[in-house]
């Protein structure tokens, strides 16, 4: 959609919609919106005219970095929905003395019950049960149980302490890594803190839970997956670029690890000639981990809330670059 009215607030979030409870929100407090989830497809010309009144973006996983700010001179906060922002150059932002905010904790529940779905779908074979039915072959290939396994937790923050509840409902044991690790909640839930190698090499189910930054980029390389298990199975709803993915391919394709299932890629959307969702073994799903009604609305209504406030004078919340406000005007 493409218009020339005037707008507070640009939302490219893909599932915020006109008219939703999230634009009602904005509206009510006196804020005009626009909606261009496709914004880096709009023609030049459409493409400036839609940040440049723009004073707050709602923003989805596309990037956004300094040839759309320097686009939005009146822009005053960006809010990401979600927790990852890895698609905002925040230091774009901050040089603009820009809040890149999120949407911490929406999203936990729905994220944490996707890694169940692909869990069960690996150990019970699920995607070749079906692909084997469908090609009529009726074959009933042994599966594994969750229960008594043990999984092992890479990022014991908000999402990562909701899949450690759910584990201990399958009577899973439950290991962990995290560089800044919660002392407190790994004794109330009996998980033993290991160093990455260690649990690489001890559990049977892997999920990843960390951002993407310069440190933990290809941290899960050919080198580490060499000391997993050769039947374990890697989850990973985070960041594409924490696993290194042609190192993946191998390690699955020649069997020294047992399976592995992708909510997320390097590279988005994933080309359908990408050797994941070729190589028997590999379950890839289209980043929807957190895509659930609930999940969404809660994140929506989070970034609603930070742009009324902010653009109200007070305080942004969940700021991710706290410096900003220290720049040089």
């Amino acid at each position: 959609m493409t218009t020339t009215d005037s707008h507070d607030v640009l939302i490219t979030t893909a599932f915020l919609e006109p008219g939703d409870e999230v634009d009602r929100m904005l509206r009510a407090a006196g804020l005009t919106t626009r909606h261009e989830p496709e914004l880096a497809q709009l023609a030049p010309d459409d493409r400036a005219d839609a940040l440049s009144g723009a004073r707050a973006i709602i923003a989805g996983t596309r990037p956004l970095g300094e040839e759309e700010f320097a686009l939005a001179p009146d822009l005053q906060i960006v809010v990401r929905t979600g927790v990852g922002y890895d698609s905002v150059d925040v230091s774009a932002a901050t040089a603009r003395r820009i809040p890149v905010c999120v949407t911490p904790g929406a999203n936990r529940q729905a994220v944490a019950e996707h890694v169940f779905a692909l869990a069960l779908a690996c150990a019970r074979r699920i995607p070749e049960n079906v692909s084997n039915l469908a090609a009529g072959t009726w074959q009933q290939l042994t599966g594994r149980e969750l229960h008594g396994s043990t999984l092992g937790i890479l990022g014991l923050g908000s999402i990562g302490k909701a899949v450690t509840t759910i584990a201990a409902g399958f009577g899973m044991h439950i290991v962990a890594y995290d560089p800044y690790f919660d002392e407190d909640f790994a004794a109330a839930h009996g998980i033993r803190r290991l160093d990455l190698d260690e649990l690489l090499r001890e559990a049977d189910f892997v999920t990843l839970h960390l951002f993407l930054d310069e440190s933990t980029r290809n941290l899960i390389d050919a080198s580490r997956l060499a000391l997993m298990k050769d039947d374990a199975v890697l989850i990973n709803t985070a960041r594409g670029g924490i696993v290194d993915e042609d190192a993946l391919v191998d390690a699955v394709r020649d069997g020294r690890i047992g399976a592995a299932a992708l909510d997320v890629f390097a590279d988005e959307p994933l080309g359908a000639s990408s050797p994941l969702l070729h190589t028997p073994g590999i379950l890839a799903t289209t980043h929807v981990a957190g895509a659930t009604r609930e999940a969404r609305g809660e994140s929506g209504r989070m970034a609603a809330r930070n742009v009324i406030a902010a653009l109200g004078g007070a305080a942004p919340e969940f700021v991710v670059n706290p410096d900003y406000s220290a720049v040089s005007a």
